[in-house]
């Protein structure tokens, strides 16, 4: 029995696996638990193994590869077409066994354990600070029904807090300051997490070598550039610069036929987390870079001219986006005049 592909649809629990031959008939059709499949993939031949990147996939990958396996992660989307008839998880993981052996497939890099480490305190930090903003806004609606206003800046209401909680004089009855009292403690105790994984995001990035060099971006920070690096390592991923640019979601989206080329809006593809504070990076570079001192300072300066400010900002993110890639993939340094110089 010659396996030519192996494709594993993942679960939480269960595991399938189908097993292709050289003339693509089905040779293998079982069901495993994890420790079970660890086991018979074990005692297969070294074969090529495809996986959609998905929880779990990047764990498993690396005890696959440690195998000696030919291990490929394949996003999800890309795996869909070659799903035949209805679906179940034993076609999903025969359409992974016949994606999988696409020369021309796009895979996505198996994470280490640092990265996947770093993604998640990212993910962390998003999610905590997601819920502050809750807090804060649900405070405002409640001390709003009390006649209470405030400016829109989060600020001006943290310093209020404590006189509001005090004044025995305000619109609040005792339940409803009681709540409010809960908010106000629930906000601070958010804001001391936040403090604490900025302040182990920025030491992180100051003992990475990757994330130095990306530091003398204009534009990137430490928090963006463990972002990237959590996301991407090196870039060996994409071919180009323009290839992590488009990954990101920040071309334009095309829809041509006919031969008319027709673009739309940015296309919001990959990771919306990065795309996100990218795109405030480049903000940051916009408004307050010193353009004389950049390569691509003449190029803001004659874009602002004939475009509006959320066009230059994308248009910017893009750059940087190009220059990161760039930055990790060769391994040098950026400089203000814009060359990489070779570290």
């Amino acid at each position: 029995m010659q396996i030519h592909s192996i494709g594993i649809d993942l679960g939480k629990t269960n595991f399938h696996l189908v097993a292709l031959g050289i003339d693509g008939k089905v040779l293998i059709r079982k069901k495993f638990n994890q420790k079970q499949l660890i086991t018979f993939t074990a005692n297969l031949q070294t074969t090529l193994i495809g996986m959609e990147a998905c929880s779990g996939a990047h764990f498993l990958g690396r005890v696959l590869r440690s195998q000696g396996h030919d291990v490929k992660l394949i996003p999800a989307q890309f795996v869909k077409p070659f799903v035949k008839a209805n679906k179940n998880d034993f076609l999903d993981a025969e359409a992974i066994a016949e994606a999988v052996d696409r020369k021309n497939m796009r895979f996505v890099p198996i994470k280490t354990d640092d990265q996947l480490d770093l993604q998640a305190l990212h993910r962390v930090r998003d999610r905590l600070i997601a819920r502050r903003t809750a807090v804060i806004n649900q405070l405002r609606a409640f001390l709003l029904e009390r006649g209470m206003t405030f400016a829109k800046m989060p600020a001006k209401l943290k310093i209020a807090m404590p006189e509001i909680l005090e004044n025995a004089e305000a619109n609040l009855t005792p339940r409803m300051r009681s709540l409010v009292s809960l908010l106000w403690s629930e906000w601070k105790e958010l804001d001391q997490q936040i403090t604490v994984m900025n302040t182990e995001v920025e030491q992180i990035a100051a003992s990475d070598p990757a994330c130095e060099r990306l530091r003398k971006i204009p534009g990137i920070g430490p928090l963006i550039a463990t972002a990237v690096v959590a996301s991407i390592g090196n870039g060996a991923a994409f071919r180009k610069g323009r290839d992590f640019a488009s990954w990101l979601g920040l071309v334009p989206r095309q829809y041509s036929t006919g031969g008319k080329a027709r673009l739309l809006g940015i296309s919001k593809r990959g990771n919306p987390y990065l795309r996100k504070i990218l795109i405030h990076g480049a903000r940051a570079a916009v408004v307050r870079m010193k353009r004389e001192r950049s390569s691509f300072g003449p190029w803001m300066d004659a874009l602002q001219t004939r475009a509006p400010f959320n066009v230059v900002v994308t248009a910017t993110a893009n750059k940087l986006a190009r220059i990161v890639w760039a930055v990790l993939s060769t391994g040098e340094e950026f400089r203000p005049g814009g060359r990489l110089l070779v570290s």
